[in-house]
């Protein structure tokens, strides 16, 4: 006697096993997803990091130093490691940082005092910047950029990254007793 084919139960065992493996497939994808985007957010904020990093460090180089000549302009990243212009051991920087986008040597901006600065060598075409708004001191200028290569990492001479002057209390007028 041949079994009622509505009646065996193999079919549903293998559609829940089938349903179940779908399931699961669907959560991953999901994890995936949030894996990515923190690690992402990660990159992100090394590369916020670094940049200053590397800014600050053009920073001091360029800044005038009490009784030498004006610093000569910075035409090699790897100087900031060892200054070859002074005596001592003067770093600006521990290491050479990579671009943690895309792990290869950031793009350097180059002015009339040489190296004045770095920026992402991430291509144009890849993903915006998660980062919209909220930025760190001395990198403001960087909220609404469409690309990681928008944020560039520039020293100026007029901003020495200082910390602001305190206000001036007016003068108290004096009686004479």
């Amino acid at each position: 006697m041949a079994a009622n084919p509505l009646r065996s139960s193999a079919g549903f065992t293998y559609l829940l096993a089938l349903v179940t493996v779908i399931i699961i497939g669907i959560m991953l994808a999901a994890t995936g997803q949030s894996w990515r985007m923190l690690m992402d957010r990660e990159r992100e904020e090394e590369l916020l990091f670094r940049g200053s990093q590397y800014r600050d460090a053009i920073t001091r180089w360029n800044k005038p130093r009490p009784g030498q000549r004006p610093p000569p302009p910075l035409t090699d990243l790897k100087d900031l490691l060892k200054d070859p212009n002074t005596v001592g051991n003067n770093r600006y920087l521990r290491n050479l940082y990579k671009d943690p986008m895309t792990d290869k040597d950031w793009v350097t901006v180059k002015g009339a005092t040489g190296i004045i600065g770095v920026f992402s060598s991430i291509s144009s075409s890849q993903k915006k910047p998660i980062k919209q708004a909220d930025f760190p001191k001395g990198l403001e200028d960087f909220a609404g950029k469409t690309r990681y290569s928008d944020w560039k990492f520039v020293y100026q001479p007029g901003a020495v990254n200082a910390t602001p002057a305190l206000p001036v209390q007016p003068a108290l007028p004096t009686t004479g007793k």
